[in-house]
């Protein structure tokens, strides 16, 4: 199976990126490492079963089985205990990750009811990008009677870019929708 995106990368953007930074090498150029798709189910703590569906609507939208995070400290004005379970994440790579940022990109970002593109802003200062879903449902896959509740997802995309720039210029070639 070959992805669609990672030939549109090596066929096009890495020959753009070294005319545009000067590269000397083509492994000077930025590229995608991981992508992070977390959860958080801040009411698992009461109801065992939200974690349940959470745990399903990742796998559905990222194709990978999740990995339930648990809680690092014990709080208690939110009567949550170390070790507690209280959300789910998902890790890829490779061609389940250009696949997954393909879909959210040209699928799931469009879907999103008054969208306008999404925020330069949230670049860390490494060249990693963060960004947050309101709704797991803009995703195609998740079917909309089968939800229990609407939940948000954060996403983290991982680059060997060096800066914000060159993530930001990386990312826009990729197909990411910036506000202007």
């Amino acid at each position: 199976m070959t992805v669609r995106l990672r030939e549109k990368f090596t066929s096009e953007i890495v020959p753009a990126m070294m005319q545009e930074f000067k590269y000397r090498s083509i492994m000077q150029v930025p590229r995608l490492t991981k992508m992070v798709v977390n959860i958080g189910v801040g009411e698992a703590v009461q109801n065992s079963k939200a974690l349940e569906a959470a745990v399903n609507d990742l796998s559905i939208i990222t194709g990978q089985k999740p990995v339930v995070t648990r809680a690092k400290k014990s709080v208690a004005s939110f009567k949550l205990r170390e070790g507690m379970a209280i959300g789910a994440m998902v890790t890829l790579r490779g061609d389940r990750m250009y696949d997954f940022y393909d879909r959210m990109v040209h699928l799931a970002l469009p879907r999103i009811r008054d969208f306008r593109g999404v925020s330069r802003s949230s670049f860390d200062g490494r060249g990693n990008y963060s960004l947050g879903l309101r709704e797991q449902i803009v995703f195609p896959d998740i079917d909309y009677d089968k939800i229990d509740k609407i939940r948000g997802l954060e996403v983290a995309i991982v680059t060997t870019a060096t800066d914000d720039e060159q993530a930001y210029a990386l990312l826009k070639r990729l197909g990411m929708p910036f506000r202007d």
